[in-house]
C-alpha cells in the first residue's frame, strides 16, 4: 500500500465529502424519494423480505415483468450509498422500474448504518444478504446462475468486496463465484482517506488496520469484472479511486473503467435508472441481456 499523499483535514473534507460540493443536492433527493414512491406504487413489489434477523437485515424484490421461463429471471442486486450511514432501500425504488419492464428482476437489500455499525459489519451483512439470494433463488423466481450487482459510492465499495469475497468459505454449496459481475458508479476503494475526512471519520470509526483490511484495491484481483464508472464532475479523489481500482485489479478483472460527462456524484446514480443510458446498458450486459 502506497503512502497517503499529506493533506490538511479540509482537503479530505472537500474532497468527499459530496453533499457539501453540490448545491443542488436536496433536489437530488427528493427526486429519488418522489421517483421511488412512484416505482412501488407501479410494481408488485415485495418489499421488506428478511434475509437475517439482525438490525435492517431486510430487502425489496421488484419481480421481472415476464419471468424467463423455469429457470427464472435474471437477477440484478442494487446497494445503495450513503457512506455506510445514510439513506435507505426505500429511496433508491426507483432504479428498478426499467429493468423490471426489461424482465430482470431487482433487490435492494438494506443494511445496518454507522455509527451503529462498522463497515466490517455492513459487509457481512451483505454477504448474508447474497447468501440468503442464492439458496432461496427458486422461492423467489430468479435464475441463480444469472445474478449481477450494482453499487453507488458505498454501495460500490461493498459490490467490490462481494466480488472478492471467498463464498466457498461462507457456504460450500455455492460456487466459487456466485455473481456475474458488478456495476460500480463512484465507488470507494481504498478507505485511508476517509479516516482524514472530519465530517465522515467519527462514524466509520477506521483505524488503518481496518481502512486496509476494508479496501477492495488493496485485495487480489477477482475474476470480475467490476465495470468501473465516475461522473465528469466528482473531484479529483474519486476520479483516482476509479481509476485506482483498474491500475490494481488489472484490465481483465475491470474490463471498464470511464468517466460519465456531465454528471456529479449524486446525479451519476441516475444514469442507471436511464434505459438510454450506457449505464443501464452494461448492467444488462452483466445479465447476459
Amino acid at each position: 500500500m502506497t503512502p497517503m499523499p499529506e493533506h490538511d483535514p479540509a482537503w479530505y473534507d472537500a474532497q468527499y465529502h459530496t453533499r457539501a460540493a453540490i448545491p443542488e443536492h436536496p433536489q437530488i433527493l427528493q427526486h429519488w424519494t418522489d421517483a421511488s414512491k412512484a416505482t412501488r406504487g407501479k410494481l408488485r413489489g415485495k418489499l421488506d423480505l428478511r434475509y437475517g434477523d439482525g438490525t435492517k437485515e431486510t430487502l425489496d424484490l421488484f419481480p421481472a415483468a415476464q419471468p424467463d421461463g423455469a429457470a427464472g429471471a435474471p437477477l440484478l442486486v442494487y446497494i445503495h450509498g450513503g457512506f455506510w450511514r445514510a439513506l435507505d432501500k426505500r429511496d433508491h425504488s426507483f432504479v428498478a422500474e426499467h429493468f423490471v419492464a426489461a424482465g430482470v428482476s431487482v433487490i435492494l437489500p438494506n443494511y445496518a448504518l454507522a455509527p451503529y455499525a462498522s463497515i466490517a459489519q455492513i459487509v457481512q451483512q451483505m454477504v448474508k444478504a447474497v447468501t440468503w439470494i442464492w439458496r432461496e433463488a427458486d422461492a423467489l423466481g430468479v435464475d441463480r446462475q444469472r445474478i449481477a450487482l450494482a453499487g453507488h459510492s458505498a454501495g460500490a465499495h461493498l459490490a467490490a468486496m462481494l466480488l472478492a469475497c471467498n463464498w466457498r468459505a461462507i457456504e460450500r454449496r455455492m460456487p466459487a463465484q456466485p455473481l456475474r459481475g458488478a456495476l460500480a458508479l463512484s465507488g470507494i476503494y481504498e478507505l485511508e482517506p476517509l479516516r482524514h475526512a472530519p465530517f465522515l471519520a467519527p462514524d466509520l470509526k477506521l483505524t488503518e488496520e481496518s481502512a486496509l483490511q476494508l479496501s477492495p484495491a488493496w485485495m487480489p484481483a477477482p475474476a470480475g469484472p467490476l465495470l468501473a464508472l465516475v461522473g465528469g464532475e466528482e473531484s479529483a479523489e474519486f476520479q483516482r479511486q476509479n481509476a485506482l481500482i483498474r491500475a490494481r485489479w488489472g484490465e481483465a478483472a475491470v474490463p471498464v473503467c470511464e468517466t460519465v460527462p456531465g454528471r456529479n456524484h449524486m446525479n451519476v446514480l441516475n444514469e442507471l435508472a436511464d434505459p438510454a443510458s450506457r449505464a443501464h446498458r452494461l448492467a444488462l450486459g452483466l445479465l447476459g441481456l
